[in-house]
């Protein structure tokens, strides 16, 4: 019996993936396919896990997936090396700086057998099946956006808080949060 909660009985896991599952806390098949295709990236890229912001990871979705992406790859919003693009796709992006020598894990449609696969079946597939049956890989070079900056932080002239200067607007003569800026817009 698995310690981590959905994992169905007999089911062998990989090692790595404890670590994973440790941080999300559940087993899910997202989070195998963001485990699968992180370990598919760092494998095409001939990366280890970043230490800093060396490896690049590109996200499409918000899914139980890109909890595994942060764990194997290193990659977090924190070090401005985690890219959310709200495309609800199951795609991930994983590049080198400063080459942009990146490769594209796509997952492929019906590759967890439709809707009428269950839960444990799906995460069955996701562990056996190889790399090609699961997804469309593309290996590519990307222009990358520069490593992550420390910028100056204004005091918001409505709230009081303090906000990092690019992600302010002038309104009438005062800098403001975009919070404040949109409720000043609005009246």
């Amino acid at each position: 019996m698995s310690r981590f909660q959905g994992v169905p009985e007999g089911l062998k896991l990989p090692a790595d993936l404890d670590r994973v599952l440790e941080f999300h806390g559940h087993f899910c098949p997202g989070v195998l396919i963001g485990y699968r295709a992180a370990r598919i990236g760092l494998a095409r890229l001939g990366s280890a896990r970043s230490a800093d912001e060396e490896l690049v990871a590109m996200v499409e979705n918000d899914s139980c997936a890109v909890d595994a992406v942060q764990v194997l790859t290193g990659a977090t919003f924190g070090k401005g090396n985690l890219i959310y693009h709200d495309f609800g796709k199951q795609v991930f992006t994983f590049a080198l700086r400063p080459s942009g020598r990146a490769v594209r894990v796509a997952l492929k449609a019906g590759a967890l057998g439709g809707g009428e696969a269950s839960r444990e079946d799906k995460a069955r597939m996701l562990l056996d099946q190889s790399d090609e049956e699961l997804f469309k890989i593309e290996d590519t070079t990307i222009a990358l956006p520069p490593a992550a900056q420390i910028l100056k932080s204004l005091i918001c002239a409505s709230c009081g808080e303090p906000v990092m200067e690019t992600r302010t607007r002038e309104v009438n003569g005062r800098r403001l949060c975009l919070p404040c800026a949109g409720k000043e817009g609005n009246r």
